[in-house]
């Protein structure tokens, strides 16, 4: 079966894992999704993940991260840029959800990008997905 939009595909499958609380969730592999975990990793709403190959496209194992008690750190993740409605915004038009408490991400010239890490960067680009 082909997925024709695989970020949304992925931003699925950690929302339905979060509200399931499973330790862990297995996406399929592209540079966006890598990036997407990147930029999640980077800002502490998941622990890890790691990019397991096989003889086809391959997968990427994401271990999920929950807060002391076992609450949930991923209340929200929404996907923002669609296939057939993209999103673009310059560096001073990314949001901050929640005024900074969640994340955009953004995928830019330089990589997939958290919102801080874009306008450190100075670059803007497509906005992918947020997350509260």
């Amino acid at each position: 079966m082909s997925i024709s939009d695989p970020v949304a595909d992925m931003l699925t499958r950690i929302r339905n894992a979060t509200r399931n609380r499973s330790k862990s969730v297995v996406v399929l592999n592209n540079k966006v999704c890598q990036g997407v975990a990147a930029a999640l990793q980077s800002e502490g709403y998941i622990k890890g993940f790691e990019v397991v190959e096989d003889n086809k496209q391959g997968t990427i194992h994401i271990d999920l991260k929950y807060g002391p008690r076992g609450e949930v750190l991923i209340h929200e993740i929404k996907r923002m840029s669609k296939p057939g409605c993209r999103v673009y915004k310059k560096v001073n038009e990314i949001p901050a959800p929640m005024q900074g408490l969640g994340i955009s991400i953004v995928s830019t010239s330089s990589g997939v990008l958290s919102d801080r890490q874009a306008r450190d960067k100075g670059v803007g680009g497509e906005l992918l997905c947020t997350v509260l």
